[in-house]
């Protein structure tokens, strides 16, 4: 392992003293998802169909085929075939869902929506890990996938549009629930070689003993990198203790995470008089050029990124009709990275820590009717450092100064009542309905001067030497409150056996995030920002059977105080946007040893507001919001110790710009994957990344007069090893 340990060190001013203070309390009672052995339940057979157990829809442990509402789910066999390096190889399987992948372990995600970039889209998605949130809602992260442990998970389910009545903020386009395995004495060890002196070491270890069982898992990535400069080492970590005696269940999860990363920005199609790289391609098909691809034109960028999260959730059977579930917990997540895509190149520092709390209690009141409630709550302290090393400079009517922009600290609390019912109204028919209250307090403290001067109050100047404002604007100390409702009414009607007719109407809602609030500039106004709202409506139909399964939906939602930040570097807090579309997910066993998997979501993602020096027009399609997304796999097993599969990735083209002026064309990408099994221990695998040899972009983008692109990686070969014991 010396090619992680070599790498981890100290990175933030302040250590991490709060973590040591937790370990005392993780084991008291409050609240909680289920998170134990429920959570392990996959499928089993009963009179009537296939019974599928998912978790994340209602916080309990729920039949698919009855539930009111979309669940997509990530098998382990998947998880398994994949061992996925980057969040977008497992998750790009899921409907409806693309992740984008930038430089490095960096990515933006899309999960019925477009993908969205920018301040406002850190908290546009909400990431759990066995039911707890990754990250405290008001210092949401766009690249948050990161932290998750996604190729040693037990399953991955996705909930596609608003999710707030049962989650609260930040449950606004998605909800994406890694659950973890359960402990066993079943242990494992695999080794992959890929393309970019990539070396991926990942292994389980566990032990069952009586009342008691633990595990351990781990992953560690070392990477060079496909364009220069830009490798990375990764490494996670969960620990995981589960003890059941009589009632009572009890399980507790650690997590860890550390990243050290080299970062490669944009290239540019615009001649900025950087001798980066020279291409002959058309600017909008610089992306084709492979040579440029690999520059890379930000040599001194770079991220630094360690988090760790401690829950215990502890559940008790009552009686036969009652239950209850509390899960106390507590993150810690610091951050440094260089904003090589901003003109100042600034240095921002960032972190966070949390104690909270999540709790259900169950009651059947009688046979057909179920309620569960309870009391969610937070407590966060968090802080942010932007610091300019470049000498002060004046352009475009902005003046960007030398030193601090921003020093502040923002204690965070939430606190959220919420109550649903299940009615199963005759032996068809189920109707479900969910109520959230979310309070939510904003303390911010100004560490340095306030307003749009110098950190010590002087002036920022003109190319004349005038005294001009700065760009960056710091509001005086406030507290500031949000106070949000969300509800949720669906239905589900079982025509038949194994097929099930289902809708729901839902809210979202995303509290401002802290830098929505408080890192502002020189022409915004302080306070004038609202929660982003969401209304949702869908209706579906599922069939769950020995040999197929699917899901198919078509939705519609509108989105109020769409926040965002427009051409001229300014937020946009009062917009308005329309989304409708239809998703449809099949799997099919062909035969007893071929399987045929497809994932196809078409979606309308619109701006329905004008602003004309954004270049938004009411009707204009959002920029990178492809129409068309489709992932397809076919899978064979031609012996019992062998199997095969091919992968298409459909991305359609998408407008890049809210003016739609500019557009990618959009590309296809293959796959090939084989295991093999040499003993009852042993087993070999190996994939070839775009058989093809497609050029593409991973992520393209129109700002500033520029095309701007992260190329795709050529075709590439990975193989590996992997023994378990």
């Amino acid at each position: 392992m010396y090619f992680i340990s070599c790498k981890i060190k100290s990175m933030y001013k302040q250590p991490y003293s709060a973590c040591l203070c937790f370990c005392a309390l993780s084991l008291t009672s409050y609240s909680g998802i289920t998170m134990a052995d429920d959570q392990q339940q996959i499928e089993h057979s009963n009179s009537s169909h296939n019974e599928v157990i998912v978790i994340t829809g209602s916080r309990q442990a729920s039949d698919l085929l009855s539930f009111a509402g979309n669940v997509d789910r990530i098998s382990t066999e998947d998880i398994n075939s994949v061992s996925a390096a980057q969040p977008g190889d497992i998750l790009n399987r899921a409907t409806g869902v693309h992740i984008q992948s930038n430089n490095g372990m960096e990515s933006l995600p899309s999960v019925r929506s477009p993908v969205l970039t920018g301040p406002g889209a850190a908290g546009a998605f909400l990431f759990l890990e066995d039911g707890i949130a990754t990250r405290s809602a008001g210092f949401a992260n766009n690249n948050a996938l990161s932290e998750l442990n996604l190729a040693q998970a037990s399953e991955i389910e996705v909930i596609r549009g608003p999710a707030s009545a049962v989650y609260g903020s930040n449950a606004v386009h998605g909800v994406i629930n890694v659950l973890t395995k359960a402990p066993s004495d079943e242990g494992d060890v695999s080794l992959l070689f890929g393309p970019n002196e990539r070396i991926q070491l990942q292994g389980t270890l566990g032990r069952e003993m009586d009342q008691h069982a633990v595990s351990g898992n781990f992953q560690a990535i070392e990477e060079e990198g496909y364009r220069d400069d830009s490798g990375f080492t990764s490494f996670k970590v969960n620990g995981r203790h589960d003890y059941e005696q009589g009632a009572d269940k009890i399980s507790t999860l650690i997590s860890g995470f550390v990243l050290d990363q080299d970062t490669a920005g944009f290239i540019s199609s615009r001649d900025n008089g950087s001798d980066c790289f020279s291409s002959d391609y058309a600017d909008e098909n610089l992306y084709k050029d492979r040579d440029a691809m690999e520059k890379n034109c930000d040599d001194d960028a770079y991220r630094k990124w360690s988090s760790l999260r401690i829950a215990t959730n502890w559940q008790r059977l009552l009686t036969a009709k009652t239950h209850f579930s509390i899960t106390p917990y507590f993150r810690v997540n610091q951050m440094e990275f260089r904003q090589h895509y901003l003109p100042s190149k600034a240095i921002e520092e960032n972190g966070h820590y949390s104690l909270g709390v999540t709790s259900n209690y169950y009651w059947q009141i009688e046979a057909n009717l179920a309620f569960v409630m309870g009391i969610d709550a937070e407590w966060t302290e968090g802080e942010l450092t932007q610091t300019q090393q470049k000498p002060d400079s004046f352009s475009f009517g902005k003046a960007r100064q030398q030193g601090i922009h921003y020093d502040y600290e923002v204690e965070a609390s939430t606190i959220a009542p919420y109550i649903q019912g299940d009615w199963q109204a005759n032996d068809v028919l189920k109707l479900t309905a969910s109520i959230r209250f979310d309070a939510t307090e904003y303390r911010y403290n100004n560490l340095i001067a306030d307003g749009t001067s110098k950190a010590d109050g002087s002036s920022c100047v003109n190319n004349s030497g005038e005294a001009v404002p700065c760009l960056y604007l710091r509001p005086s100390d406030s507290d500031d409150h949000f106070d949000n409702t969300s509800t949720k009414f669906g239905f589900n009607y079982q025509f038949a056996a194994d097929t099930a007719l289902f809708g729901t109407w839902s809210q979202g809602f995303r509290a401002p995030q802290t830098t929505d609030l408080y890192r502002l500039q020189n022409q915004q106004v302080v306070g004038e920002i609202d929660s982003e709202e969401i209304n949702s409506t869908e209706i579906g139909l599922r069939g769950i059977t020995d040999k197929l399964q699917y899901e198919a939906v078509i939705y519609t939602m509108t989105k109020n105080n769409f926040f965002f930040r427009d051409a001229n570097g300014l937020n946009v807090t009062d917009g308005k946007t329309s989304h409708q579309g239809l998703e449809l997910g099949v799997n099919y066993d062909i035969t007893d040893n071929v399987n045929l998997a497809v994932n196809y979501s078409y979606g309308d993602h619109e701006y329905e507001f004008d602003r004309p020096s954004s270049g938004v027009v009411k009707g204009n399609e959002i920029d990178t919001a492809p129409k068309h997304l489709a992932n397809t796999r076919l899978r064979w097993l031609p012996t019992t110790s062998t199997s095969l599969e091919l992968e298409w990735l459909h991305m359609g083209d998408y407008y890049l710009d809210p003016a739609n002026e500019h557009k990618y064309e959009g590309h296809d990408l293959w796959q090939l994957r084989a295991a093999m099994q040499l003993t009852s221990h042993v087993n070999l695998f190996a994939r070839i990344e775009n058989l093809t040899d497609e050029k593409y972009a991973s992520r393209a983008d129109y700002a500033f007069g520029s095309y701007r692109f992260f190329g795709g990686q050529p075709r590439a070969i990975h193989f590996g090893v992997s023994a378990n014991f």
